[in-house]
């Protein structure tokens, strides 16, 4: 067995700034150079498309899993980060959770293992995430905010459930927007959760909590919530599941209650599709082709969802403006509301 590598802090950063600046490349001149009126057979078989595809499997790859990436960094404080992380009142760990079978035979977006399996595995995805969408945009609302401000724009809400919370930075914008709101943020991996939780320690905050727990199935009662908000989690889930999601949530909103989910869904153009079909393979994540093929409206409509919308939405200023020409993840927010 070859032992990892000892990299230092400088190196890592270099590294890792040199693969999103080549990630930048392909999402900006590599995208804008296929012809999205070409027949997708056509398509397929250029040079630009080939090294499209091939850069977006491998700089991935690369990110955490290559000599510089981030496993093997993240690795040499394992230690620490297991002592940092080891008790926190503002965590609850189920052991007996049994993990569904889609969220364990997958490494999911390449992560190494998953995002369950390694104590470090909350600490590699959240350096991974942040270059998730390389829009160069570092003066702009981040998108959390900015789905917080769609989900509460209309009311304040009291009680708060996160659905899918991962390490936590969906959570932090309604906990810090909504002080006297209970919060909690529930998520399958016990390594995510428990890096959330630091985080909100470490920052005194006194209104969140982290549960691990199944969005499918939660432990918490009937009518308990009433503001249920979820981020990129639909779309890794099967059909089966997103509707037992659905059915969780309006069992656990209070009448009147809201729900919010941020998600790629709206995929209106035959090469659009293509494309996402491509990452979705590329990407390890098996569900997304399905899930943009499900008639949304029409499931939480027969869950008994009301006010229901399913409209694109603006990550980042500028995003959906018609001249805006590179590479995007088609980010759709769907609102729903429990009737009285």
């Amino acid at each position: 067995m070859i032992d990892p590598p000892n990299i230092d802090a400088r190196s890592f950063v270099a590294a890792q700034d040199f693969i999103l600046s080549v990630k930048t490349h392909w999402t900006t001149k590599l995208y804008t150079q296929l012809d999205q009126n070409a027949p997708i057979e056509k398509i397929k078989q250029t040079v630009d498309y080939q090294f499209f595809a091939w850069l977006e499997r491998h700089l991935q790859r690369y990110k955490y899993s290559g000599r510089y990436g981030i496993h093997n960094f993240q690795n040499q404080f394992r230690e620490e980060i297991i002592e940092n992380f080891s008790d926190n009142d503002l965590l609850i760990l189920n052991k007996e959770l049994n993990l569904p079978n889609y969220y364990t035979a997958v490494d999911i977006h390449q992560h190494p293992g998953g995002l369950w399996s390694d104590d470090i595995a909350g600490t590699v995805y959240e350096r991974g995430a942040r270059s998730t969408t390389p829009l160069g945009a570092a003066n702009h609302q981040d998108l959390h905010h900015r789905l917080t401000t769609i989900a509460t724009s209309q009311y304040k809400p009291e009680k708060i459930l996160d659905m899918a919370c991962g390490f936590g930075k969906s959570t932090q914008p309604f906990y810090n927007a909504f002080p006297d709101a209970n919060v909690i943020g529930i998520d399958l991996s016990a390594p995510c959760l428990k890096l959330a939780a630091y985080v909100a320690k470490q920052n005194q905050i006194k209104n969140v909590n982290y549960h691990q727990a199944n969005a499918e199935k939660t432990p918490f009662k009937n009518e308990e919530f009433n503001l249920i908000t979820s981020t990129m989690l639909l779309h890794e889930l099967p059909p089966e599941s997103i509707k037992a999601v659905f059915a969780e949530a309006h069992r656990i909103l209070a009448p009147g209650g809201k729900m919010t989910h941020l998600d790629f869904y709206l995929v209106p153009t035959e090469f659009g599709r293509f494309i996402h079909s491509g990452h979705s393979k590329r990407n390890n994540e098996p569900f997304m082709e399905p899930f943009i093929k499900m008639d949304i409206k029409q499931i939480l409509e027969n869950q008994g969802f009301k006010n229901i919308s399913i409209e694109p939405f603006e990550e980042s200023e500028g995003t959906l403006a018609s001249d805006y020409k590179p590479w995007r993840f088609p980010w759709t927010v769907i609102l729903a509301e429990k009737t009285i």
